[in-house]
């Protein structure tokens, strides 16, 4: 007799249908599991012929066949026990075959106990399109598979309740959707940073628009203190942005039971001694790295010089294309990183450069060798480049509270509502994603600023990417100002922003 239970799996972050079927025959004992399986797959054997004695019912005396369909695709990971246990026990007939409707996921312990998986939100968005209308899971999964939409969650704590359950016995109560509470938790805020008011602006400027930024400055000046304040400006996610970032979190075993959904942009800040593979993503079967955790949210790279060169120059498809190919012997995933990309280095090696104390020891050519190891075209994807000045004793002791997080708030989520109008029907979200022909419908310069991009073009030895970027920057900036048009000061300040003397080589 051959049962056939519906399951899930994943290829990358994007979940797919998989068709357990189970076959008992005669013939010697014997466990086989096909269709590609890898060894957590296999090891299942083990787990389900345990689960099976351990619930009290009989373990099968004849050859099962398991085979996992597609069996083109490889298959990973222990989502497959339960369904595999369910199909043995219905082909024997200890327990009637679950409707064509029904779905299964979830890892078994030996004693029939449920655990949790990793990546259930991409699988269950999987069932909901293709028609499953009742999913069971591990109960500490449950309040995720609800963010779906669309399906009947049943929370499996067991193989005893889930038999119980389907003989009509015991009925398992439906999990409820889940819906985020009021947090109270307090975060980071710019009132806690005294003076740097210029680089307090860039980043209003960089969070409007979507923009890349670099700081520029000695230590102690507040650049890292500035970046990791950024995430209090920046808008809030949409329903979809929080789905496209949680399920990459999910497959990445980030979530739990009591955060199922991403309420605010992620922000990564891996350390320097990160290798390429960890930022891109990889391994035999390709997982998300920190610029997949990443999207939707900021990338902070502190110290900037420090990474390896290959860790840097992985970065440069991904911020122009929004998303990352990886090829591995198992196969391509296609994985989305659209992010705010934020560096912060110092202006030498020794960092103290430019700083009134005058403590530095680096020669021209050294500064000039520190510098030159982040390449040109990783420079030039970056919308502002700021410098960040050692805080004046004066600064650190006033007494007045700078400006909130939620006051500059205001403005940026202002701003980034004049974008959402104008970006109205295209996948385009903010001025850092224009297109080249939306350029040239929503940048027009008066006769003055076509004369000061020119001059500062030739003057600068600016590219073509970088004129592209100096008028989103001053787009955003006019959007800021609740400008119709760019002017003159507006594309002043965008230019100045793109004219640190440290980056002239």
């Amino acid at each position: 007799m051959v049962v056939t239970i519906r399951s899930l799996g994943l290829q990358g972050i994007t979940g797919y249908e998989v068709s357990v079927e189970c076959a008992l025959s005669g013939g010697l004992p014997a466990f086989d599991m096909v269709g590609l399986p890898d060894t957590a797959v296999k090891e299942s054997r083990e787990r389900v012929r345990a689960a099976i004695k351990g619930c009290g019912a009989k373990f099968p005396v004849s050859r099962i066949t398991v085979n996992l369909a597609p069996a083109a695709l490889r298959k990973e990971g222990t989502v497959y026990d339960l369904p595999v246990l369910l199909g043995i026990l219905a082909a024997q007939e200890a327990v009637d075959a679950p409707p064509e409707t029904a779905a299964f996921l979830g890892e078994l312990s030996l004693t029939g106990a449920l655990r949790p998986i990793t990546g259930i939100l991409p699988m269950a968005m999987a069932a909901a399109r293709a028609g499953v209308k009742e999913l069971y899971v591990p109960a500490e999964n449950a309040a995720e598979a609800t963010l779906a939409g669309g399906l009947t969650v049943y929370p499996v704590e067991n193989v005893q309740q889930l038999l119980a359950h389907l003989r009509g016995e015991t009925p398992i109560s439906a999990a409820k959707e889940w819906t985020p509470g009021n947090s109270t938790e307090a975060g980071l805020d710019f009132s806690d940073v005294m003076g740097q008011e210029n680089v307090k602006r860039a980043l209003e400027i960089a969070a409007a628009g979507g923009h890349n930024i670099l700081l520029i400055g000695s230590p102690g000046s507040g650049k890292s203190m500035l970046a990791r304040r950024l995430p209090s400006i920046l808008p809030a996610m949409t329903r979809q942005e929080a789905l496209e970032a949680t399920e990459i979190w999910s497959v990445a075993g980030k979530t739990d039971r009591q955060h199922p959904l991403l309420q605010r942009r992620p922000f990564r800040s891996p350390h320097h001694t990160a290798s390429a593979a960890a930022l891109a993503g990889g391994g035999a079967f390709p997982r998300p790295g920190e610029i997949s955790l990443a999207h939707n949210g900021v990338l902070f790279l502190d110290e900037l010089p420090e990474f390896s060169k290959d860790a840097m120059e992985v970065l440069r498809q991904p911020i122009e294309d929004g998303e990352i190919t990886i090829t591995r012997a198992a196969g391509s995933v296609r994985l989305p990183s659209r992010f705010m990309l934020v560096c912060a280095m110092n202006p030498c090696r020794c960092g103290w450069r430019g700083h009134p104390s005058g403590r530095c020891v680096c020669t021209d050519a050294a500064v000039e060798k520190y510098v030159g190891r982040i390449s040109g075209p990783m420079l030039d994807r970056m919308d502002l480049h700021v410098e960040v000045p050692s805080v004046e004793f004066e600064a650190m002791r006033r007494r007045e509270t700078p400006e909130s997080s939620a006051d500059v708030k205001k403005r940026v989520d202002a701003a980034r509502k004049i974008q959402a109008g104008r970006f109205a029907g295209t996948e385009v979200s903010c001025n850092a994603r224009m297109t080249p022909p939306m350029l040239g419908q929503h940048c027009i310069l008066d006769e003055a600023g076509e004369k000061m991009l020119r001059s500062a073009f030739r003057r600068m030895g600016l590219t073509a990417r970088s004129h592209d970027r100096i008028l989103r920057v001053a787009r955003t900036i006019a959007d800021l100002d609740s400008a119709e048009k760019i002017s003159a000061a507006h594309l002043a300040e965008a230019i100045q922003y793109r004219n640190t003397d440290i980056l002239r080589q």
